[in-house]
């Protein structure tokens, strides 16, 4: 197949991308008020709770069976492997354009982190359906294609809110405790009784035990309980138990099991374990109408999920000044370094016989190197109120890049693996 061909191919699910996420900026603007913030937490919880679980459980149960999940063991490995690269040259990133200290988390984490689950899950059935697909019948290429895509979204969420989270995490507390002692430093200078400003005790807006979370999150908590021992004579035992409690209470663990994961583990469930599978797959099974109804549920994700991520770019357009040079950086980095690696890395996993010889699974491992970052960061830079407006700025020009870079690396994909 011609490169020509498959650029049309390529080409039109971002073009549906971009037709979708402009009607969904469009319902976002003040004037129409359809989409507005309001709406959009709204919306964004049903995706999350709702919509998600149903995709991707109700997709993985159809297609995963025990015979065919022992050959999908490498998509987790190479997941790992795009989060470790791209936090590595993000952390590059930082040092050669020395970027301000509460922008570092945030550039390791949209260097590290693509949209493994919204993206894939809109483009493979777009390329799957289309007439000159290289990937054979639309039917069989869909039902695996979804497959592959769901299974990336559940291992993609379980990263980002392990790896990236502490990531991020780690940064911003450095941040905020510089913040603190630079202004005690002030503080003390300014003896004189002529402060500066009011000085931003625990539970203040300058705090960082004031941002949304911060309050259960599992370093605050050890470091706390570290500061008491000093303080008290606690055992050992004691000990122990507060920091395993800290660990296990923090809010980061539950994000790790979202929706999404926990749909991926009972599609696994349900499609490995044949009697689960004989009473609930396939036109004949007993219990079809609630696969039917999982289905139906999850098919209204991929519209929602692209309305509002469109929506969600509105806020690029009023966001902070970004280093010129750092978010220059970002693109070169998530458009130019990680797919280039990733083609290397993918070739020499076949070559090694560690990736089946299925054009389409290759495909959806060589997508997951060049997609732009995962929305799930602009949650995580709220959380931690570092970065929050320049994550907006970031996300917009990543994502408007993203119609000529995914579809220009997706035709070389198609053609590389066809």
């Amino acid at each position: 197949m011609g490169l020509l061909n498959l650029f049309y191919v390529a080409s039109m699910p971002v073009l549906k991308v971009l037709l979708i996420s402009a009607v969904g900026l469009f319902l976002a603007l003040e004037n129409v008020n359809l989409l507005g913030k309001e709406a959009r937490i709204q919306v964004n919880h049903l995706v999350h709770y709702v919509f998600n679980p149903a995709l991707v459980g109700g997709n993985l149960a159809d297609t995963i069976t025990f015979e065919n999940f022992v050959t999908l063991w490498f998509m987790p490995v190479n997941i790992l492997i795009t989060f470790i690269i791209g936090s590595i040259l993000g952390w590059i990133l930082v040092k050669i354009t020395r970027a301000p200290k509460n922008l570092e988390g945030l550039i390791i984490g949209v260097c590290s982190a693509g949209n493994l689950g919204n993206l894939p899950i809109i483009i493979i059935p777009a390329i799957c359906k289309d007439k000159g697909s290289p990937f054979g019948d639309p039917d069989v290429c869909y039902k695996y294609g979804m497959a592959y895509a769901s299974l990336s979204m559940a291992i993609g969420a379980v990263y980002i809110w392990s790896y990236v989270y502490n990531i991020m995490r780690v940064s911003a507390s450095k941040y905020h405790r510089q913040s603190t002692a630079s202004f005690h430093s002030i503080h003390s200078i300014h003896a004189s009784g002529e402060l500066l400003g009011p000085f931003p005790e625990e539970g203040s807006v300058e705090s960082p035990s004031k941002y949304p979370g911060k309050e259960d999150d599992a370093y605050n908590q050890l470091l706390s309980s570290t500061e008491a021992g000093d303080e008290s004579k606690v055992s050992m035992t004691d000990k122990i138990k507060q920091k395993f409690k800290a660990v296990f209470l923090n809010s980061n663990i539950k994000a790790v099991f979202s929706p999404a994961t926990l749909g991926a583990i009972v599609g696994f469930i349900v499609g490995v374990v044949a009697p689960l599978r004989n009473l609930m797959i396939g036109s004949d099974a007993p219990l079809h109408v609630v696969e039917d109804s999982v289905t139906m549920v999850g098919e209204a994700a991929i519209p929602t999920i692209t309305l509002i991520m469109g929506a969600n770019l509105l806020k690029g357009l009023k966001g902070a000044r970004t280093p010129f040079w750092t978010t220059i950086g970002i693109l070169i980095v998530r458009y130019i370094l990680l797919p280039i690696l990733g083609v290397l890395i993918i070739q020499w996993a076949a070559k090694l016989g560690l990736v089946p010889a299925d054009p389409l699974y290759q495909f959806m491992l060589l997508l997951q190197y060049a997609l732009p970052p995962a929305m799930a960061i602009a949650t995580i830079a709220q959380l931690f109120g570092a970065g929050e407006s320049e994550c907006s700025v970031i996300m917009l020009w990543t994502y408007i890049l993203a119609s000529v870079a995914v579809t220009l690396w997706s035709t070389y994909f198609m053609w590389l693996v066809a």
